[in-house]
């Protein structure tokens, strides 16, 4: 079953806290790109409201409704800014897309015709004093580094400071090889020019793939033989054009596994685990689930194929966990000396 050993110093993967934390209480976020609500769920945990969520995807959209209690608005392209209600903190794992623009440095408007540029003109509407972006890892070299250096200039441009960095789910207790680029945006108004954010450290916690595994699992999610032989042969075609291209297999004992994509539900040729005495596995879906640092009770869809899609695409949960907490911390801080 499921270990206990996936703790890290604050949060377990269930979201049940062993420490006091900088809470959000009284705070409102909204989630963009919202997926099946990853990023949410550290931040409600901290007692921060979500008062709006946009997500196009109509099975992610039940998935989330099941989740969390409320049905996510559709395309965020096709909702006013002044539609949405007035927020603190806003979080976005935007989709990585060309910006025909980039490097002209205009900033805001560099953005036009890319779906980050809906995140920029909410922001730019409500002015909120934090945001939170999420992407892949290639993001920063996306376009050669142009379209990072775009959204930048655009933040830059709407009064934000912001602070980037690559973090990987395997330094935050989890047994996944995941790296994400995170973007934290402070507003200049709110948060002063001499303070800065820090990212969180990681827990380095040794994990092993087996943590997120269940004993028993039906005879289903074994490989049949022309499948596996499939895989074989395609392993050994690359290895003989001198790439790593293929299946990844891991045992119990392994201390992580690759990233899972949103392609995983076609073959699981990624995350293969090993058995005695018969062919490989495909991960479960709860499996998918823990290895994302989900809840144990997190709802599944009932479609395995949109169950394997939804955490493929989805975020790390205790990586985002530890930025939110640095993410309280620092608006606590401004908090208390504006107070004083």
């Amino acid at each position: 079953m499921f270990q206990s050993d996936l703790i890290d110093d604050c949060y377990d993967l269930s979201g049940t806290s062993n420490h006091r934390m900088p809470d959000l209480i009284g705070y409102k976020f909204i989630d963009l790109f919202a997926g099946i609500g990853g990023i949410r769920i550290p931040f409600s945990e901290l007692g921060a409201e979500c008062v709006f969520s946009s997500e196009w995807d109509k099975h992610a959209q039940q998935t989330y409704y099941m989740n969390h209690g409320h049905l996510p608005n559709g395309d965020i392209t096709e909702i006013e800014a002044r539609a949405i209600p007035s927020f603190d903190i806003l979080l976005a794992g935007f989709p990585c897309q060309p910006f025909s623009n980039a490097g002209h440095k205009k900033g805001f408007e560099d953005t036009r015709g890319t779906l980050f540029f809906d995140v920029c003109r909410i922001a730019d509407y409500h002015k909120p004093k934090v945001m939170l972006l999420e992407n892949v890892k290639g993001f920063k070299s996306h376009n050669k580094g142009q379209t990072f250096t775009v959204v930048s200039e655009a933040l830059k441009s709407l009064g934000y400071s912001s602070y980037s960095k690559v973090l990987n789910a395997r330094d935050f207790g989890l047994p996944q090889n995941r790296e994400r680029i995170f973007i934290v945006c402070f507003l200049d108004d709110y948060f002063r020019k001499d303070e800065s954010f820090n990212f969180p450290t990681p827990s380095l916690l040794k994990t092993k793939v087996e943590n997120i595994l269940d004993d028993v699992v039906d005879e289903k999610y074994t490989l049949s033989d022309r499948l596996w032989a499939g895989h074989q042969r395609r392993k050994e075609e690359h290895k003989i054009k001198g790439n790593g291209f293929g299946y990844s297999l891991f045992s119990r004992g392994s201390p992580y596994t690759s990233t899972i994509s949103a392609r995983y539900y076609k073959d699981g040729s990624e995350i293969l685990i090993e058995q005695i005495d018969k062919n490989p596995r495909k991960i479960t879906p709860r499996e998918a689930c823990r290895l994302q640092g989900f809840p144990e009770n997190f709802i599944l869809p009932k479609s395995e194929v949109q169950a394997y899609k939804q955490f493929g695409n989805s975020v790390p949960v205790p990586v985002v966990r530890a930025i939110a907490k640095n993410i309280a911390s620092s608006l606590n801080k401004i908090n208390t000396r504006n107070k004083s």
